[in-house]
């Protein structure tokens, strides 16, 4: 699984799904990590856009104010 490239590595944790807490405006993702479980809330159109389902890989991406998911392919 890979890093993107124009974020700081110390900003990234890769990660799989582990639980996805669907609601009409907002859901919850839980990734398990290296550093354990990490959860995030996000608009439900977005988790629509991403297409996760549990065991997809992804990568966590840390700002000073938010936390950002991106999908990662499973090549």
């Amino acid at each position: 699984m890979s890093t993107i490239a124009a974020v700081n590595t110390r900003n990234q944790f890769r990660g799989k799904v582990v639980g996805v807490k669907r609601s009409p405006v907002v859901s919850e993702v839980e990734i398990e990590t290296g550093a354990g479980i990490v959860s995030a809330i996000v608009t439900s159109s977005s988790l629509e856009v991403l297409d996760l389902k549990l065991g997809d890989p992804v990568i966590a991406l840390f700002k000073a104010t938010e936390v950002l998911i991106a999908a990662v392919s499973n090549d």
